[in-house]
């Protein structure tokens, strides 16, 4: 069975750094995009960022953008989201999803097959 299995979050200050990790099993997602979103209390889920698994082209929230970076290494199964200048609005946690070969729309929860359980990061000002 697939799984993915965030690590990472934690609580540090403004303007602090995180990198969260997903490691994904159970399947090859070699072909799969990967995508993180976070959940915020009280508001829905939000997409961050997804990369492409093949092409590798990456997208971004405009609320994270050129502030965090997500990468993959395929041959570790893994995604990472590293998080620079973090602010107290990133609080949330956040989920590392997989999208199935073929799929368009990276930037919708509803394309993404298989989530992680999340994992807390807070940001305090």
């Amino acid at each position: 069975q697939a799984q993915l299995v965030e690590s990472g979050g934690g609580l540090v200050q403004a303007g602090d750094s995180l990198r969260l990790s997903c490691a994904a099993s159970g399947r090859t997602f070699s072909s799969y995009a990967m995508g993180w979103f976070r959940q915020a209390p009280g508001k829905g889920r939000e997409f961050v960022a997804a990369i492409a698994w093949s092409s590798g082209t990456t997208y971004y929230a405009d609320s994270v953008k050129g502030r965090f970076t997500i990468s993959r290494d395929k041959a570790k199964n893994m995604a990472y989201l590293q998080m620079n200048s973090l602010k107290p609005e990133d609080t949330a946690v956040y989920y590392c999803a997989a999208a199935a070969p073929g799929r368009y729309g990276l930037q919708y929860s509803s394309t993404y097959d298989n989530w992680g359980q999340g994992t807390q990061v807070t940001v305090s000002s």
